[in-house]
């Protein structure tokens, strides 16, 4: 009786921490995923990098400007010697020399190799987007996973609850029987080693249930500080058409997306290789100051000197030792080898499709299986329940009745979430998963 007083106050504790729950919605959770996710946000800054790197400022459009300015101070020991024979000595002549300027340099052409960085720019912008888009996907999968593993806890945690309700009441039976001598204190040991299995089973579910929302609310960046429960409620699209859903996987699958946006990258890498076998023409310009404070021996005390100048200038690299030659060629193999990836990864994906259509189609079946099961089994509890209340049935083929409608009811929540998944694997592989309504 202490066992079974323990197990009935762990109960209670738990059950309390179980109550009184706020319900997140499908949609809510994505909304705080979305806005909360540490995983997102670090993507999202990974995007705006991107988006600094491809602005005018780091384009190599702009022209370079830049300002000098210097001051030099000399004190000398000077003899001067006139051609007329006589001699000047100078002990501690001081000079002094200042100048400043601005300098103004502007590539006119390059080879458009400036070009092709640029639009190289442009493409690992678009390459981070769609890496921000998989890092999204991949954490609204992950939120889903964990979200149906608190729904399907919790509705494992409502069939324990009942199981356990029923066996307190065989217990109470049990008791009148015995009090009344119609039966043995077998029946009542029976019903109470029952209960406590069903308590422990009860305690140990709303545990997980308790840890798996904190998992949830791990994903969902620890903004729930209140208990909460989930949304059981579940649809399913049963009218995919498998060959527009497959063609939607091959022009808009995240990872198909992004050896695509590779391949355009190392074109470019090849355009920009060869630019260098062209000459780069460029302008430059200055304004420039200065002021010299010449000493006694000089002829000019002091002069000042402004003006601008201008020129343009020629480069070309003839040859630069067979790099930029090897560079062009190491640009040609990778662009190859991106080509070959994306054969590869269409293979793949045509499998991993295929795989998860019929995946799908088969944990769907299972679930409608169960739910069938649901309503046989609850029919056979129902009446093995009526011949015990009459004693045409003892406790073992009661107990086993109710144990095969907790595990039909326990394998129909699987199944139910299971295909849930399994619905939302197939959309992710066709690029769906951000284009659905939860």
């Amino acid at each position: 009786m202490k066992c079974r007083s323990f197990i009935l106050i762990m109960l209670f504790v738990v059950s309390n921490v179980w109550t009184q729950q706020k319900t997140i919605t499908p949609n809510e959770a994505v909304s705080l995923a979305l806005e909360n996710n540490y995983g997102i946000k670090l993507a999202n800054n990974q995007l705006e990098i991107a988006k600094n790197n491809v602005g005018i400022l780091n384009s190599g459009y702009l022209p370079t400007l830049t300002g000098n300015a210097g001051t030099t101070f000399s004190i000398d020991n000077t003899e001067a010697e006139f051609s007329n024979g006589n001699t000047t000595v100078l002990n501690g002549a001081e000079s002094s020399r200042y100048n400043a300027s601005i300098n103004l340099n502007y590539i006119l052409f390059d080879g458009l190799g400036r070009s092709y960085d640029y639009k190289q720019l442009k493409q690992l912008y678009q390459l981070t987007e769609l890496e921000a888009r998989e890092t999204i996907e991949n954490t609204i999968y992950q939120l889903f996973t964990v979200y149906y593993n608190v729904a399907e806890l919790s509705e494992n945690a409502l069939a324990l609850d009942q199981s356990l309700a029923i066996s307190k009441d065989r217990l109470m039976r049990a008791q009148y029987q015995f009090d009344y001598g119609q039966s043995t204190k077998l029946g009542v040991l029976n019903a109470e080693v029952d209960i406590n299995n069903d308590s422990i089973n009860v305690i140990n579910t709303k545990q997980q249930l308790i840890n798996v929302k904190r998992d949830l609310n791990v994903v969902l960046g620890n903004t729930l500080t209140a208990d909460f429960s989930v949304d059981t409620q579940v649809g399913f699209d049963v009218l995919f058409d498998k060959e527009a859903l497959f063609q939607k996987a091959k022009t808009r699958n995240t990872a198909l997306l992004q050896i695509d946006k590779n391949i355009a990258i190392s074109g470019f890498d090849i355009k920009s290789g060869k630019s260098a076998y062209l000459p780069t023409v460029g302008l430059s310009g200055t304004y420039g100051w200065n002021k010299n404070n010449n000493n006694a021996a000089s002829f000019v005390a002091v002069s000042t000197s402004t003006g601008v100048s201008g020129g343009l200038n020629l480069s070309w690299n003839l040859f630069d030792g067979g790099s930029t030659i090897t560079r062009v060629k190491n640009a040609k193999i990778n662009l190859e080898n991106q080509q070959l990836q994306k054969e590869q990864l269409l293979i793949s994906l045509e499998r991993d499709f295929n795989n998860a259509w019929d995946d799908y189609q088969n944990k769907l079946n299972i679930f409608k299986i169960q739910e069938a099961n649901i309503i046989t089994s609850q029919n056979n509890f129902n009446r093995t329940e009526e011949k015990f209340k009459i004693g045409q049935v003892n406790s073992i083929e009661f107990r086993q009745a109710q144990l095969n409608l907790l595990n039909a009811e326990l394998s129909r929540n699987r199944a139910k979430y299971d295909a849930k998944l399994a619905e939302l694997q197939l959309l992710q592989l066709s690029g769906e998963l951000l284009n659905v309504s939860f």
